[in-house]
Parts: structure tokens; C-alpha cells; sequence
């Protein structure tokens, strides 16, 4: 077995992806190797996506994702994207299933160049997202950053989309607060026992919201596809929007937008967006050693 693998740095609206080719093979990307990856300014990332050879009778792959801190994710529909981006670059197909922790993900990818994720269902029960302390009702739960009488964050909409997610409502720019220093206060907030992803969220019309997100285990991030299903979910459960919305994500440069459709027949939700590919090249999975190869487009 050789030591290096293929891999193509990516992004979806911004959100900095390592797609890494580990199919025929037993080994993992690891921790390490994350860590060494992300501390580069060439590789830096919010999650990599490692293809592995398929688990399951009827997917196409097995996704181990991993973020920018060498911790596990369990879903990130942006990398969904790029992956399909990818694979249908090398095989010329345009729909795949894959597997991954937090189930299986349908994918398809348009003729105007736009992928199309089935994110699945999501979860809203306290002690599946999970939370630590038990609520009834978890479109708006009791937690708040700031003074008591004025607090600056408070009451939000929480759910799971593969993992945990905390919406706060604000009703001004998602820019103007502070996200870099409440965002890892409110991500390992006793409140999350397994941390969460933590998003801004202001309803701009019926049909539209602006998100800017903190996102477990990488940071402020330009864009965070479950965050932004999460954020579209929570608001037509709460009656701000319908339940097809499209998101601005104010971090991307420029902002973005990603197309969410919460499906009424069977409550799954289909995020829709875009990809890039950027460049390519190989990596070392155990130690993060890479080399950039500007020709190669094709994992």
C-alpha cells in the first residue's frame, strides 16, 4: 500500500473541503493528520471528506468526515456536494448514494452544474439532538448569552441534522454580532454534551433567511450546509417562513445561496447549491504530508 493518496481541495459557497480518495484502502484519515492539514494556509479546511469503499448493499461509498480540529462529524451537506462534484468529474454518472454515521444521503447533481442533497429527516426530540437537560417543546428552548434583563442571544430553535444545531433568531444584520466570541461559549455550552453547531438566522421575507455560522469543531466558518437546512427547518416549525426558503449565507464571499425545500410527503430536507473545485493533489492520510499537482482536476 502507498503511502499517499489523491485528494482535491473544494468548496461549497465557501465552505473550505478536503475531498480525499480512500477507496482500496483499510487505513483512515487521521486525527493527526486533519490537524497537520488545517494548520497549512494551502490545505486549511473545515472538513474533509474521505470516500472509502462501500459498507452498505446500494451506496456508492462510505463518507468519514472529519473536521478541521480532527474530530468526527457526523453530516456536512456542502461536502456532500463537492463529493459528487468529484465523482461525477471521474465517472460521468450524476446520482449517488452514500453512507455515512448519521445514515444514508441521496445526492444528484443538475445540468446547470448545482447539486442536489437529501439531507434526510430532521430530529427535534431533547435526548436525540441530544440535550442535557429534557424539553417538551425544542423550537425554543431557555438559553441566553448576556446580561439577564438584556440578554444579546437568546431562545433558540434546536434540532438535529445529522448533528446538533442551535438557530438564534436575531432581527438585524447576522454581521453585526460577535459570532468569533460567542460562538465557542454556546458550542460547548453545558447545554450541548456533545457540543453543536451554532448559527445566527434573520428572516428577511417570507421565502428567504441570511445564516452566519459557528460551526463544532471547525469555527467560524464561510458556510455550513446542515446549519443552513437546520436554519430553514426551525423557521417554518416556528411560522417564519414556508418550507421552502432560500438562505443567504452572509459569510460566503460573495454571499451565497443555498435553495432548501423542507418536502412536506415525507418530511426529508433537499439542500441545493453549488461546488468548486480548486485544485488537486496527493496526501499522506497518517501524517498529512501533501503535495499540490495545479493540472490535475480528477480525483
Amino acid at each position: 500500500m502507498t503511502d499517499v493518496v489523491e485528494f482535491a481541495k473544494m468548496n461549497g459557497l465557501g465552505n473550505k473541503i478536503l475531498v480525499v480518495d480512500m477507496r482500496g484502502r483499510r487505513d483512515r484519515v487521521t486525527p493527526e493528520a486533519a490537524i497537520a492539514l488545517n494548520a497549512n494556509p494551502e490545505t486549511r479546511f473545515d472538513q474533509i471528506m474521505a470516500i472509502h469503499d462501500p459498507k452498505a448493499d446500494g451506496t456508492d461509498a462510505f463518507i468519514d468526515i472529519l473536521n478541521s480540529d480532527g474530530t468526527k462529524a457526523q453530516a456536512c451537506g456542502n461536502g456532500t456536494r463537492c463529493v459528487v462534484q468529484a465523482l461525477a468529474s471521474e465517472t460521468g454518472r450524476k446520482a449517488f448514494t452514500f453512507q455515512t454515521v448519521a445514515g444514508i444521503l441521496n445526492a444528484v447533481e443538475h445540468e446547470d452544474g448545482t447539486i442536489s442533497v437529501d439531507m434526510g429527516t430532521p430530529v427535534f426530540e431533547w435526548s436525540r439532538i441530544p440535550l442535557s437537560e429534557e424539553f417538551h417543546d425544542t423550537s425554543r428552548i431557555e438559553l441566553q448569552i448576556g446580561p439577564i434583563d438584556a440578554p444579546v442571544l437568546h431562545s433558540p430553535s434546536v434540532m438535529s441534522m445529522g448533528n446538533p444545531h442551535a438557530i438564534f433568531w436575531v432581527d438585524r444584520d447576522v454581521m453585526s454580532f460577535d459570532l468569533e466570541r460567542f460562538g465557542p461559549l454556546l458550542e460547548n455550552h453545558p447545554m450541548f454534551p456533545e457540543r453543536a453547531n451554532i448559527t445566527l438566522a434573520e428572516v428577511t421575507s417570507p421565502t428567504s433567511l441570511t445564516t452566519r455560522t459557528w460551526e463544532r469543531g471547525a469555527g467560524l466558518t464561510l458556510a455550513c450546509g446542515s446549519a443552513a437546512c437546520s436554519a430553514a427547518v426551525s423557521a417554518a416549525r416556528t411560522g417564519r417562513t414556508g418550507r421552502k426558503v432560500d438562505i443567504r449565507v452572509a459569510s460566503a464571499t460573495p454571499p451565497g445561496i443555498l435553495s432548501i425545500e423542507w418536502r412536506e410527503r415525507d418530511d426529508h430536507v433537499i439542500m441545493t447549491g453549488p461546488a468548486e473545485w480548486e485544485w488537486s493533489g496527493t496526501v499522506d492520510p497518517a501524517t498529512g504530508a501533501f503535495s499540490r499537482e495545479a493540472e490535475a482536476k480528477a480525483l
